[in-house]
Formats: structure tokens, sequence, C-alpha cells
């Protein structure tokens, strides 16, 4: 907001979504602060609190609830959270096809994707769903303790796997989904 005539004012071209949800530049994040925050920008700035300013404030106050539902997004999930974390750094992430991943690692992936094709099953997809929730929150301790080490690329190797986990999430969903 402008201090002079409080019109609300164009974001920043490219913020620094941490600064922007008052959290520190970690992996750690307080999620209930997180939370508070993203109310309270929200609360300030929704389109619906500009439905009578002029048109250039009705389309900021767009931008920036955008960009604040991106920020919270990003920095609440443990993945985007990792790989915006390394874009700051100037880390590129992992591509899938350059995945150093060990052979014991892909060898687990493929399994759970063989299990996942096969014809719907309730038990097998619960047993799939508590082993990929398990190895997530595994790999979100040891991505923790890489960034915590600054060990950007052990984090950069840690979130690949991650990705791998998050698509047999996503398989695992629409698995669920009733046809």
């Amino acid at each position: 907001f402008c201090p002079g005539c409080q019109a609300l004012q164009p974001p920043r071209p490219r913020p620094d979504l941490f600064r922007l949800m008052d959290c520190d530049r970690s992996f750690r994040v307080d999620a209930q602060q997180l939370q508070r925050r993203f109310r309270s920008l929200q609360r300030a700035v929704h389109p619906d609190r500009f439905g009578q300013r002029p048109p250039k404030e009705q389309y900021y106050s767009e931008q920036h609830s955008s960009l604040i539902n991106k920020a919270y997004q990003t920095l609440l999930n443990p993945l985007s959270r990792g790989l915006y974390l390394l874009e700051l750094n100037g880390v590129e992430p992992a591509q899938e096809t350059d995945c150093d991943a060990d052979s014991v690692f892909l060898t687990e992936i493929m399994e759970i994707n063989e299990k996942l094709a096969e014809p719907k099953n309730e038990d097998i997809l619960e047993e799939i769903e508590t082993s990929i929730k398990d190895k997530q929150e595994e790999l979100t301790k040891e991505v923790t303790a890489a960034f915590e080490r600054d060990d950007l690329q052990e984090a950069k190797r840690l979130l690949a796997k991650m990705k791998y986990f998050a698509n047999l999430e996503d398989k695992l969903k629409n698995k669920k989904i009733p046809s």
C-alpha cells in the first residue's frame, strides 16, 4: 500500500516468498505461523475488499491474492519448498532423466508402480498409501538435515526421490477416485 494515499500497489516482479510470508529462509517452517500470515495477508488484499476501488487496484488485488496463494502452497509443501530453496540458491533441480538414484530405490519405485497397475484392491492401496507416507516423512527429515548442513547437492538428490514418491501419490489418488 502507498504510505500516502493507501492505494494498493503492484506486487514486486520476483518477490522472495519466504519474506512475503514472514518466514526464515529455511526448510523448516512453522505451518501454523505460515497459515496465520496467509490469512492476514489475504484479509488485507483479497479482491472482495476492492470491489469499489479503481480497476487498477482491483487488478493489483487479484495479483497479490494469487501471489499469496502461490507462496502459501509453495512453502507449505515440503517438496515445493525444497525445490524453491534450491532455486534461491542457484541449484538446478534434478531432472527425471539424470536421476542417479540407486538401483534399490528404482526397483522399489517400479514395484510400487506395478502394484498400482494391478486391479483395484483396497487393502493393497491402503498398504501403498502408508508406505508412501512413511517414505515421504523419512525423506522430509533427511532433506531437513541436508539443508541444515548446507549440503545442497544432497538436498537436490533427496528432493528428486521425493518427486518420485509425489508422482506415486498422485497415481494412488487417481486410482482411489471412483470411476
